[in-house]
């Protein structure tokens, strides 16, 4: 048998998302003092700060919870909605300005950033027409275009645009129409395993094709046979994921060992964050998943 590759430019993580954490607050999620002792109990040292206002919001404090537990910040997140033009930017950059200086605080490098839902994730209420327009194709490209300009000059952060399902970034041929209307220079993207594939898409297809565009991973797997039933009967994102949709590895699709192979062959380093998407799940589901999930990860040389 041959040896398993040391992927040695791969750096593993897990995010507030793999806890059941979706809101920056909701009775339903786990405190975020537990989730920051279990993540490190799981064996991870790196983290993304989810929801802005989940974990605390005063750097200070934030730096001395994740040091005590040593842990490290690798992103954070924001929802954009810039597709829908100019009149959005002002209340965007508000928003993106507050998570961005937290980030930078915390000495991260990254900011993920995913469109806004055209369908709400919890109440599964149809928002906007799942197609873009011409004129909102440019919207959104420019936009993002700006966004990753901004961000740099003002908190020497990397933009990374996570494509998601119930998005209008979401599709292999919008990730591609996406990629080629985007200077890379400014933007790249946050390759989210689980989602692509939920849409339809082949994450290692996509890092052989674009690669220099893939700036970091969200390492996640769908159920198969939950995915056909949710796809052949338009579930929405929300419910689909109250019914298990994304699951742990490795039972699900895409398989990771080969995503994460594809990953280490670009020669650049990467982080590879784990987010199995659980909203709502018991409090005391997701520490058991990540120990396995991390040893499973081990076993894959990562």
């Amino acid at each position: 048998m041959p040896e398993r590759p040391f992927l040695d430019r791969i750096r593993v993580g897990s995010a507030p998302d793999s806890w059941g954490v979706w809101f920056p607050d909701d009775p339903q999620q786990v405190p975020w003092q537990r989730f920051l002792d279990e993540v490190a109990q799981a064996g991870y040292s790196w983290i993304e700060l989810g929801p802005y206002g989940y974990l605390p919001t005063d750097p200070a404090r934030l730096t001395d919870e994740i040091a005590r537990r040593d842990l490290k910040v690798s992103a954070g997140t924001v929802f954009t909605g810039l597709h829908r033009g100019p009149s959005v930017w002002d209340a965007t950059w508000e928003h993106v300005s507050q998570v961005a200086a937290l980030t930078q605080a915390m000495g991260a490098r990254h900011l993920v950033v995913i469109p806004s839902f055209w369908r709400d994730d919890k109440t599964a209420e149809i928002l906007e027409p799942p197609e873009l327009t011409g004129e909102q194709w440019a919207y959104l490209t420019k936009g993002m275009e700006r966004l990753g300009h901004e961000v740099k000059e003002a908190y020497g952060l990397d933009i990374v645009v996570h494509p998601h399902a119930d998005t209008h970034l979401d599709t292999e041929d919008h990730v591609e129409h996406f990629l080629d209307s985007t200077d890379s220079e400014l933007v790249n993207l946050c390759l989210d395993t689980g989602h692509y594939a939920y849409c339809g898409g082949d994450s290692v297809k996509l890092i052989e094709a674009y690669g220099e565009r893939i700036g970091y991973l969200h390492l996640k797997q769908a159920d198969p046979e939950i995915l056909a039933d949710v796809v052949k009967n338009e579930i929405p994102f929300g419910p689909a994921v109250a019914r298990g949709v994304m699951c742990e590895p490795p039972s699900g699709v895409p398989e990771l060992e080969p995503v994460l192979i594809a990953a280490q062959r670009l020669g650049v380093e990467l982080f590879a964050i784990v987010e199995q998407d659980m909203y709502p799940c018991e409090p005391d589901k997701p520490l058991p998943i990540a120990e396995r999930t991390r040893k499973f990860l081990r076993s894959c040389g990562a």
